[in-house]
Formats: C-alpha cells, sequence, structure tokens
C-alpha cells in the first residue's frame, strides 16, 4: 500500500523540529484499540529494509519485524490489528513524521542521540555504520584521502554529517538517493559515496556491482539499527522491543522461524552474505542488555 493518502502527510513534515511539537492526545495502541489499525513506516528502495517484490508488494526485514510487532500488538489487543505500510523517502522525513505522531512506527532506524531527544527507539535488530563506497583506485577511506574528493551523500544523512565532520575539504555533492550515487560513481561524477554499510550493501547487491569496494575495514562511526516510536507512547514501544526480544532470543536459540526471517535478508545465502556467527554475536550483545526471552530450545528427535 504505497503512497496513500498517510504518504502525503508523511513527505510534507519539513524543517528542523523543536521541542515544542504538541503532544498526541491519543496514544497508538489507543488509536489501534479502536480503529483496529496501525500505521507502520517502512523506509523506501532499501534493501535490505524494505524494496518492492515483483507482485508489488513490499518485502525486506524491516517489513517482516513490522509484521512481528503487529502479532505481539494483536495478542495485547486480543484483537486483530491490520497493518497500513507508509513508504519514507528519507530517514530524516521518516523521524519527523514519528515526532509528530504522522505513523505510529518506523522500522529500519538508525539510532541517534539527536533522534532520542524527540523519539523513543525499541530494542535494535541489526547493527550497521558509516563508510564510503569507492572505485579502484579512489579514496582508500582514510581522511586525508578524502580531501579534495567529491564525494555522494545523500542530503541530511548520517553519510553527510559524517563526512563533514571527517573531512571538511572534501566537497560533499548531493543524490537523491544511494542508487543514484552509484551511478554517479559509474559515471565518474563522484570519487566515492558515503553512507549506511548494510543500505550500500544491498544497492551494490541489487545493481550487481562487484568491483566496487566499501572501505575502510573499520566503520567510520557504528550504531543500532531499530524501530522509532512516538515519545510517550510506552506501551507501543515495550511491545515493539519484545516482538524483537522474541526474534533475536529464538535466532541464538535456532528456532526455524526465526533463523529463516533474519538469514532471508542478512545472512550467508542472503545478498549481503552476513556470517551467522557474526549475527549470532551481535544478537548475543544485545541480550545481554535484556531479561533472556522463554522461548522453547530447538530440540532434535
Amino acid at each position: 500500500m504505497l503512497r496513500r493518502a498517510a504518504a502525503a502527510g508523511l513527505l510534507a513534515v519539513l524543517g528542523w523540529l523543536g521541542p515544542g511539537a504538541p503532544a498526541l492526545a491519543e496514544t497508538a495502541v489507543e488509536k489501534a484499540a479502536r480503529t483496529g489499525v496501525l500505521g507502520m513506516g517502512v523506509p523506501e528502495g532499501v534493501p535490505p529494509y524494505a524494496s518492492l517484490a515483483a507482485d508489488g508488494s513490499l518485502q525486506g526485514y524491516a517489513v517482516d519485524v513490522s509484521g512481528l510487532i503487529a502479532e505481539e500488538l494483536s495478542d495485547y489487543l486480543g484483537k486483530p490489528i491490520s497493518v497500513v505500510s507508509v513508504t519514507a523517502d528519507s530517514a530524516d522525513a521518516a523521524f519527523q513524521a514519528v515526532h509528530r505522531g504522522d505513523i505510529d512506527l518506523f522500522c529500519g532506524a538508525q539510532f541517534t542521540w539527536r533522534r532520542e531527544m524527540f523519539v523513543d527507539f525499541t530494542t535494535p535488530f541489526a547493527l550497521s555504520g558509516i563508510r564510503l563506497l569507492t572505485a579502484a583506485g579512489g579514496p582508500d577511506g582514510t581522511p586525508a584521502s578524502l580531501a579534495g574528493k567529491r564525494i555522494g551523500a545523500v542530503a541530511g544523512s548520517l553519510g553527510a554529517t559524517t563526512l563533514e565532520a571527517l573531512q571538511p575539504q572534501a566537497t560533499l555533492v548531493p543524490i537523491a538517493s544511494l542508487a543514484d550515487g552509484l551511478a554517479a560513481l559509474r559515471s565518474g561524477r563522484v570519487d566515492g559515496v558515503i553512507g549506511d554499510t548494510l543500505l550500500i550493501a544491498g544497492a551494490v547487491a541489487e545493481a550487481d556491482a562487484t568491483d566496487l569496494d566499501l572501505v575502510p575495514e573499520t566503520p567510520y562511526n557504528r550504531y543500532a539499527v531499530g524501530c522509532m516510536v512516538p515519545e510517550n507512547n510506552g506501551t507501543l514501544r515495550n511491545l515493539a522491543s519484545l516482538a524483537i526480544g522474541k526474534m533475536v532470543q529464538g535466532y541464538v536459540n535456532g528456532e526455524p522461524r526465526y533463523v529463516e526471517l533474519v538469514n532471508r535478508w542478512l545472512g550467508p545465502d542472503s545478498d549481503l552474505e552476513l556470517p551467522t556467527e557474526a549475527i549470532t554475536a551481535f544478537f548475543n550483545a544485545v541480550l545481554l542488555s535484556h531479561e533472556q526471552i522463554a522461548v522453547p530450545p530447538v530440540t532434535t528427535p
């Protein structure tokens, strides 16, 4: 359900948000109980989080996580809750929409301390960071190698702010999307593209651009990826974190449902080809700061 009327409100929210935004009169859970609907935002065209399937439906890691949260909310309310999916053109637009209550939940959100001042984050379900995509002979990723170079970045993204802090002498070239940046890199209009490691890797896999490299080996900065909810919506945040916690614990325990869900988008046979050991290590780190979820262990006959 792309670009419905709700999307107009989502994309119309522009500019910096101050702390004076009006408080929500009705919580997202109260609204879901009244209407039977939960408005879920997902990033648009950014695999592995969300992309269009051949039949025109949304698919991706964030979409599947959103589905788990809807299940948890339905169980909590004791009634079926339908999901209205709204796509966002940028992470900043999604952040602003959640802050103002235009959407109830947005999954695939990069945690930043600035955003945490105005929205609440769930337990993370992925780990990413900022790196540079470059071609052979391009910058090696060190700050010195970026001086005087034309580096593509989505306006307002963490990649753009990271580049400005990392190397002020680089020329920031605004790009509409990572796919646009990849095309600019191919044509020589930019010397590199800076952005989210998982999103760049997804764009590279989708374009089969295996000749390009992500540098440096260690990201410039790392951050958790989870879901955003409007402030003062503790029940929804807790239910969403519980759903994510069950998935994380289930993956660590080897439960087929959760192993298949996560590995489809992140695992060894996915476009990202992340080793299960790396995913398990991160999930164990997530669980260390939360209560262990009591899910049935895997048994063998």
